[in-house]
């Protein structure tokens, strides 16, 4: 029997990011993102091909914190269009770490599939020493390849954790174990490829999304504007005068601001802008009416969403309604 008829065949989509990145200096800590393909990534560890038959792809080959709707785009419709192939069982995508979390979340909700979709990434570039982006790579290789992972939306692989793509934030500038999952904690663990699920994610993804699949047409701009001692009001006055038709604060606390900064966002929502008050704790969740009072104003609480995947959501919620009541309940469903 030949048995690379029993492995899973998987799309790997390449983005670039540190886990394709090379140093550029002796002392090992510049480096440029991307400098290496996914034909290097996927060469240097040859132990993945026991766990699946890969076909590869490179979509692009940035940094993460040049991500943007154009490259989300691209990525969406190449990881789609390998969902949709009945001979692929899975996808996985090499991404920066940067901006991981957004992407992961986009595509949480624009995906229409209950198949396996996995983000990876590396905290330090593929010539460091002790790069964590092999056993990464692996790891996510060995997630999107088990059948248990199906229908658990996207989901996030890195340092031997398994991150729910809704509920993953990179939390740290430099360490491997950026990455933390504050509210509803980890989906579960891998090592050396042995799967350990925790539980399901609870909130709407991927197969059962209304913004699934992603539908044609630019995403409206949103913008958003981290709140501090002493704010006032001429950034957000700024968003709305570029153009923005939603802005999400990054509030203290429980999604607040200063006066003068609220009375601007009661301006904007009047003037029909979107505004959704989240907060820069990094942990928690904003409710309504509780300092602030949203029904009046016409504001939307992100709940437990950070401002970054605040902006991805409002983003796809305006391509539907403008209306607060019911962008609210796109914050309490997705």
């Amino acid at each position: 029997m030949n048995n690379s008829n029993l492995r899973p065949r998987l799309r790997l989509l390449a983005t670039g990011g540190t886990i394709a990145g090379a140093q550029t200096s002796g002392d090992g800590r510049g480096y440029t993102a991307g400098a290496f393909s996914i034909a290097d990534l996927v060469a240097a560890v040859p132990q993945i091909a026991a766990l699946a038959e890969l076909t590869v792809e490179q979509v692009a080959r940035i940094g993460s914190q040049d991500m943007n709707e154009g490259v989300w785009r691209q990525l969406a419709g190449r990881a789609q269009a390998a969902l949709d192939d009945p001979g692929i069982a899975g996808v996985v995508i090499t991404h920066g770490t940067d901006t991981m979390e957004e992407t992961g979340y986009f595509l949480n909700l624009v995906l229409k599939t209950a198949k396996p979709v996995v983000l990876v990434g590396a905290m330090r570039p593929a010539t460091a020493i002790s790069a964590d982006g092999p056993m990464n790579l692996y790891n996510a290789v060995a997630v999107a390849a088990a059948p248990e992972s199906a229908g658990r939306g996207v989901l996030v692989v890195a340092n031997d954790e398994i991150h729910f793509a809704r509920e993953v934030a990179k939390t740290n500038t430099t360490q491997v174990g950026t990455f933390k999952s504050p509210n509803r904690g980890l989906a579960g663990l891998i090592h050396s490829g042995r799967l350990h699920y925790f539980g399901p994610t609870v909130r709407r993804h991927t197969a059962a999304s209304e913004f699934a699949p992603l539908a044609a047409g630019g995403l409206p701009r949103v913008d958003i504007v981290y709140a501090h001692a002493g704010m006032g009001r001429e950034l957000i006055d700024a968003a709305v005068s570029a153009g923005a038709r939603g802005v999400v604060i990054a509030g203290v606390g429980d999604g607040n601001m200063p006066a003068a900064a609220l009375a601007a966002c009661t301006a904007a929502a009047r003037a029909g802008v979107a505004v959704v008050r989240s907060s820069r704790t990094g942990g928690g969740l904003v409710e309504r009416n509780i300092e602030v009072d949203d029904d009046a104003a016409g504001f939307v609480s992100a709940e437990e969403l950070n401002p970054q995947k605040a902006r991805v959501l409002l983003m796809l919620g305006l391509g539907r309604t403008r209306e607060a009541g019911a962008l609210q309940e796109l914050f309490r469903v997705y």
